[in-house]
């Protein structure tokens, strides 16, 4: 019986689920000119930015790829 039941209801349509509008807790918290200023930009990580190390570590790994790669195609 509590199957029948159970099965009644999700045909009912009683479970309807999550709203349809998600609610931000930063947008109901902050004025739009605050949320426009968080752009993140990608040369700047969490107020650092990126050296010369972390470009050249970068681009060794783009490199190390690229052999792997190459000698996975030509042997």
């Amino acid at each position: 019986t509590d199957y029948n039941q159970l099965g009644f209801n999700l045909r009912s349509n009683i479970f309807q689920g999550g709203p349809l509008e998600s609610r931000s807790l930063m947008k109901d918290s902050y004025t739009p000119d605050i949320i426009q200023k968080a752009i993140r930009d990608p040369k700047n990580w969490y107020g650092r930015r990126t050296d010369e190390l972390g470009k050249w570590h970068q681009k060794n790994a783009l490199n190390l790829n690229l052999q792997k790669a190459l000698e996975n195609k030509y042997g």
